[in-house]
C-alpha cells in the first residue's frame, strides 16, 4: 500500500516561524511534525510514500532525503503553485492510481490504529474511508455526518441521495483517509488546478451514491496549525496525558 503526506501548505497561522521554514519542519516535542506521519505509516508497513511540496519544499526534501534513514521510500511531487488537496492528489495520480492508498495531513497528531481503519474500509467495500472525530463545534466548522452503519450521509452542506440508517452523528475530519483510485474519476483531469477534495470531490462522490464511510475515532488527536496548539500537544505528550503508540516498541 502507498501513501501520500500533504505538506505543501504555507502555514500562515504559524508565522513568523513559517517565514523561514515549511510548516512540516516546525518542531513538535523535539521532532519535525512531518516525521510523526512518516513514523505512523512505517509502523503499519507502509513504506512507499509521496510528499507534495511547495512552500520551502527544498528544505523538506533536504531533511528527509529518499527516506532511507526512516526505513521508508520517499518520492516528491513538486507544486509550482499550490494545488490544494484535490489538485495535489491529482498531480500524484501516477504514483497512487494502482491500489488503495492512504492520505495524511502533516499538521495534526493522531494516535490511530491504521490496521483497524483499513479493515473497516475493506469490509465496507468503501470508495473512501475518512477518520472522523467528535467535536462540540462540528456544526460551526462544518460537520461530516455518518449514519449508524458508518456511511457518510452528509458532507458539509451536501446530502447523500440515499436514506441514512438510524440517527446521524456529527463528526469532523482528522486529516487521515483511505482512498480507492476511483476517486480520480470524480476529478477534472483536464489540467492541473487548485481544488479541494472535501469541498468538491467528496460532495460529487456523495451525490453519485459512492460508498463513503467514516471511521469514528475517539482517541488522541491534536491540530498543530498554531503555536498554541503545538504547545497544547507538547504538554499532553510530556505529561503522559497522550501517548503515540507508533513511537513505542512493538508488542
Amino acid at each position: 500500500m502507498k501513501a501520500m503526506i500533504l505538506a505543501a501548505g504555507q502555514g500562515t497561522r504559524l508565522r513568523p516561524l513559517t517565514d523561514v521554514m515549511p510548516k512540516a519542519l516546525v518542531p513538535v516535542a523535539g521532532r519535525p511534525m512531518i516525521e510523526y506521519a512518516l513514523l505512523l505509516l512505517r509502523r503499519y508497513g507502509i513504506r512507499d510514500i509521496v510528499i507534495n511540496l511547495h512552500h520551502f519544499g527544498a528544505q523538506i526534501e533536504n531533511h528527509l532525503g529518499d527516506g532511507r534513514r526512516f526505513e521508508v521510500k520517499i518520492s516528491y511531487s513538486h507544486e509550482s503553485e499550490l494545488l490544494d488537496t484535490g489538485g495535489g492528489l491529482l498531480k500524484a495520480k501516477g504514483f497512487l492510481q494502482d491500489d488503495s492508498f492512504i492520505v495524511i495531513n502533516t499538521d495534526a497528531l493522531i494516535d490511530v490504529d491504521l490496521a483497524a481503519v483499513l479493515d473497516g474500509h475493506r469490509k465496507n467495500h468503501a470508495a473512501a474511508t475518512l477518520v472522523l472525530r467528535p467535536d462540540a463545534d462540528a456544526d460551526h466548522y462544518g460537520s461530516i455526518d455518518i449514519d449508524t452503519d458508518g456511511r457518510i450521509c452528509r458532507f458539509l452542506d451536501h446530502h447523500a441521495p440515499i436514506k441514512p440508517t438510524g440517527a446521524a452523528r456529527k463528526l469532523m475530519f482528522t486529516g487521515v483517509q483511505i482512498v480507492e483510485p476511483r476517486i480520480f474519476d470524480f476529478m477534472d483531469g483536464g489540467g492541473l488546478k487548485k481544488f479541494s477534495t472535501t469541498r468538491e470531490t467528496y460532495p460529487r462522490m456523495l451525490g453519485a451514491a459512492e460508498r463513503l464511510f467514516g471511521y469514528h475515532f475517539t482517541g488522541f488527536w491534536q491540530d498543530l496549525g498554531t503555536r498554541e496548539r503545538i504547545d497544547a500537544a507538547e504538554i499532553k505528550l510530556k505529561s503522559g496525558a497522550a501517548k503515540l503508540h507508533f513511537l513505542l516498541p512493538p508488542g
